[in-house]
């Protein structure tokens, strides 16, 4: 079991770090928390965190730590599925300073990079040469090069690109004993390391040829094939997969490919994935650069995440997705026809659509978060995660493998890689059943599947590396000579054994720091339900598995996790850093006590409340409901901050500003009085205020003397910040929905949805409000009559805050009958919208609207249209209260500025922004000076 070091230790080396001229180090509870744990079972608590700036703070880390017998793991992106990224020392984090390209040289086909490079941002730099880096692996959007280099990654395209082992040219480390070396091909010399190192494989050649790289996806162990002669002792390949326990990579040179210009899926459907495996074989001749099997439990598994588009695939519960490559699209079309006749599939479906392709692509690179939970609800783990076996043998160990898990009464969804025979999936071990029995049964199936795996010819891992997971293991793999050699290399360069310990050689026991071995329960005395978690904040909040989508750069395609995050580059700031923080202050022993923690509040800070984990997390994590949760718990029957009082019951006061609002706006828009005014709600003075309607909405629904249209009755949902704030939104859409013959009532002014309430942990309250609301409006539900509502976040929370918060059938009626306005149009019959031919619209979906209820309504509604319509990804950053709060200013403009901003800059004054929630109009306005449009103001504009 892991040691915690002594105060005095841990001081005395932070001390010593600094003394060497290091700035960022960080050995506070709140970074030891969030780096207790990478993207496995595993938390080991590290004394401290340094994050170099240039690779010399690297190599001095190093020397401190040698000097002091400080055990030192380097990290890039915390996404490694075998616990190679944790440890009880230093942790090095090379993600947050050394991520440079710092050469891309197209003659010569290779690049130059720091190790914190992210993997697409390699990509990026090379593709204006026409080249890209061969391994992809589906975390290719945040695993860093250094990662890939630690672990020898594949990903999907290995089968057309080859390992990472197979793209390195060069690499510049230093030895754990502290030597710095520059490798590539070529002779060893007469001494020192390199010169020890050839004489002691040259002294067990045998052992080397019959017991390594026997296969493509042999990865387990040390990689020392490649020091054979007749492979030109290529120490840098060697290294490949070493998983930080011989040196220290302060740079690489890798190879770059040049990339096909066309690319194209064939998806094949099989009844069961053993028959996919049995096909797959045949399918190798026609060259994919990609065959990858997919499992319908976890294309289930999507369709049950809230708001997500999921591809329409052939008939089938298995499915093979080959991707094929040419110069062009006839040429991509005539490979696919060569690849049905030889699949003998139930069904299949070609596509050389990009935007089709990237939706098929993305269910199988969130794979490892989709399988985290089985079809029936409890958590999956990693620990037995891609073994691999020669793919001419993968049908019958797939068998195998699935009898073994009935034996032993676990599931698993598998999928992976199944051109090169690497399987992944995550299997439900019962950690949570007991400490010791959930300990027990995980290490006797592990065991029993290695020794399976080992019986086909087969490697533990087929790329994430063996780390604490599988090198324990790996006896059943290799001989007794093998794991001798392996000793001996690690002796060479790490004789002090400092460099990630535990792992590969000497291993730590493989039941020993599970994370969610020692996690506890917690069931009483919580505000929100946790439907999907069996009411359990514990197994909430361990939905997150470290896989690190919350990093990608998700903007671009629409997402919304994590704002903060591309803001601060902090991993405190990403959903999977609350998450550990979280995580930390259930787990005994660590440094974060308490809800009321200083980290636990450090973390939640800059969460928005935004939702975008909800949907974009593959797990599910709902963060803004544990930050809910948070606060709740926090400031229970205690005093409060000042904008909980004020911004967090805005409803309340803007229906006493409502009685006199010309004299309220002349009082906040004066210079004394508005300061004044933010300085008592907690609001940052350079946020203005946004003035009170003169009148509500609802007092003029009420005085209006038009006659009620005929039709289907709707209900028209008015909330408080569209009553109050922006009536014009609420009488456009009434005007649409009169003119699709509908006849509008409106609900009374006690319909409140309590949002503000909601983010700022006043649950006791908004359950009370919530559930007013719910009485309200249920009857209208009973009726068949659909409620739509205006403001999206507050619809979003009647569609899933009344579902935790109230609960019954009640709420469930209401959260089914509630709509938003494209929802109901579109299922209209017979509704057509007015033209748009022509109109440039430039779309910012809130938050929620996304995450919650998905805007691909707006989208088809748009579309019908003939708009010409750019979405947006990302957060507009204000989120309600959360942006105008003080201290949240400079990270809320900051997010403004990675999408909105730049997309309305230079936008014609004929353009359309399209802002359905009033959080996104108000900083439009307020930032930009642009006006946002509601689509209810759009289409009712285009209808006069």
């Amino acid at each position: 079991m892991t040691t915690v070091a002594p105060p005095a230790a841990a001081r005395e080396l932070v001390d010593a770090l600094r003394r060497a001229g290091l700035d960022d180090v960080d050995d506070s509870g709140l970074a030891r928390a969030l780096y207790s744990s990478d993207a496995s079972l595993y938390r080991v608590l590290p004394r401290a965190v340094v994050r170099p700036r240039h690779v010399d703070e690297m190599v001095a880390t190093l020397e401190v730590c040698r000097s002091l017998g400080v055990p030192l793991t380097a990290r890039g992106a915390g996404t490694s599925i075998a616990g190679n990224a944790v440890g009880p020392g230093v942790v090095l984090d090379t993600s947050r300073h050394l991520s440079r390209v710092l050469d891309v040289d197209a003659e010569a086909r290779t690049a130059t990079v720091e190790p914190g490079v992210v993997q697409a941002a390699l990509q990026a730099a090379a593709k204006p040469s026409g080249l890209r880096f061969g391994p992809d692996p589906s975390t290719h959007n945040r695993c860093t090069v250094g990662g890939m280099i630690g672990n020898n990654a594949c990903g999907s395209r290995a089968l057309g690109y080859g390992r990472t082992a197979d793209n390195v040219v060069g690499l510049d480390v230093v030895t754990g004993a502290g030597e710095r070396l520059r490798l590539g091909p070529g002779a060893p010399g007469d001494d020192g390391v390199l010169a020890a190192l050839s004489a002691l494989v040259d002294s067990e050649l045998a052992t080397v040829r019959t017991e390594l790289g026997r296969f493509g996806r042999q990865v387990s162990g040390y990689s020392l094939e490649h020091l054979l002669p007749e492979r030109g002792f290529d120490v840098a390949r060697a290294l490949v997969g070493s998983e930080g326990t011989l040196a220290l990579v302060l740079g690489a040179t890798v190879r770059l490919v040049t990339d096909a210009p066309f690319r194209g899926l064939v998806v094949l459907g099989y009844p069961t994935m053993a028959d996919a495996a049995d096909a797959t074989p045949a399918l190798l001749p026609h060259s994919p650069t990609a065959v990858e099997g997919l499992d319908a439990r976890m294309v289930q598994r999507l369709r049950d995440v809230p708001a997500a588009v999921v591809p329409e695939l052939p008939r089938g519960d298995a499915w093979l997705v080959v991707e094929l490559t040419g110069d062009s699209v006839a040429e991509v079309t005539d490979k696919a026809r060569r690849v049905l006749a030889d699949a003998g599939a139930l069904d299949d479906l070609v596509v050389t659509d990009t935007a089709e392709a990237a939706a098929i692509w993305r269910i199988r690179e969130d794979g490892a978060g989709l399988a985290a939970r089985t079809s029936d609800g409890h958590p999956a783990h990693a620990g037995w995660e891609d073994a691999a076996v020669p793919p001419e043998r993968l049908g019958d160990y797939l068998r195998e493998f699935e009898a073994l898990l009935d034996q032993h009464g676990l599931q698993c969804v598998p999928y992976g890689h199944f051109g090169d025979g690497c399987v992944h999936g995550r299997i439900d071990f019962p950690f949570g059943s007991g400490e010791d029995r959930g300990r027990a049964r995980y290490r006797s199936f592990v065991e029993d599947a290695a020794r399976l795996v080992a019986g086909y010819g087969g490697s533990l891992s087929g790329e994430h590396g063996d780390g604490r997971a599988r090198s324990e293991l790996l006896q059943h793999m290799y001989s007794p000579a093998a794991l001798g050699l392996f000793e001996r290399v690690k002796q060479l360069f790490d004789p002090a054994d400092l460099l990630n310990p535990g792992v590969l050689v000497r291993p730590a026991r493989l039941d020993d720091d599970v994370r969610m071995a020692a996690a506890p329960v917690l069931r009483n005395g919580l505000a929100l339900a946790y439907r999907h978690d069996g009411g359990d904040f514990s197994g909430a909040v361990h939905r997150c598995t470290g896989v690190g989508k919350c990093r990608a750069d998700l903007q671009a395609v629409g997402g919304v996790m994590c704002p903060s995050w591309p803001a601060t580059r902090q991993e405190k700031d990403t959903t999977r850093g609350r998450a550990r923080v979280l995580q930390e202050m259930l787990a005994p022993g660590g440094p974060v006590r308490d809800w009321r923690s200083p980290e636990v509040h450090d973390a939640l800070d800059l969460c928005l409340s935004c939702k975008g984990c909800s949907r974009d997390c593959p797990t599910g994590v709902d963060m803004a409901s544990y930050k809910a949760e948070v606060l709740h718990q926090s400031y229970r029957r205690r005093l409060r901050p000042r904008a909980h009082y004020t911004l967090g019951r805005l409803p309340r006061w803007a229906d006493l500003a409502a009685r006199a609002p010309r004299v309220v706006n002349a009082v906040l828009t004066s210079r004394l009085g508005g300061r004044l005014a933010k300085w008592s709600a907690g609001m940052d003075q350079r946020r203005d205020v946004p003035p009170f309607a003169r009148r509500t909405f609802r007092q003029e629904w009420a005085a209006r003397t038009l006659p009620t249209a005929d039709g289907a009755p709707v209900a028209l949902w008015v909330d408080s910040f569209t009553d109050h704030f922006a009536p014009e939104v609420a009488h456009a859409a009434a005007r649409v929905l009169e003119a699709a013959g509908y006849r509008v009532q409106v609900p009374g002014a006690d319909t409140c949805c309590g949002l503000t309430w909601i983010t700022t942990g006043q649950l006791d309250t908004a359950r009370r409000i919530l559930r007013s609301t719910v009485e309200s409006l249920a009857p209208l539900a009973d009726q068949g009559i659909p409620i739509v509502g205006v403001e999206p976040s507050c619809t979003a929370a009647l569609r899933g805050e009344s579902l935790e918060l109230v609960g019954g059938p009640a709420a469930e009626r209401v959260a089914r009958g509630t709509r938003t306005l494209a929802e109901l149009l579109a299922a209209t019959p017979g509704w057509e919208p007015p033209s748009m031919a022509g109109l440039e619209v430039v779309a910012q979906p809130h938050c929620h609207h996304a995450s919650v209820m998905g805007w691909s309504a707006d989208a088809r509604l748009l579309a019908r249209a003939d708009a010409r319509v750019t979405r947006l990804g990302g957060c507009c950053g204000l989120a309600g209260n959360w942006g105008v709060e003080r201290g949240h200013h400079d990270v809320s403009v900051a997010i403004a500025g990675q999408q909105l901003l730049p997309a309305v800059t230079g936008l014609g004054p004929e353009a359309v922004v399209l802002a359905d929630g009033f959080s996104c109009r108000t900083q439009l306005d307020q930032l930009a000076g642009r006006r946002g449009l509601h689509l209810a103001e759009l289409l009712a504009e285009r209808l006069r």
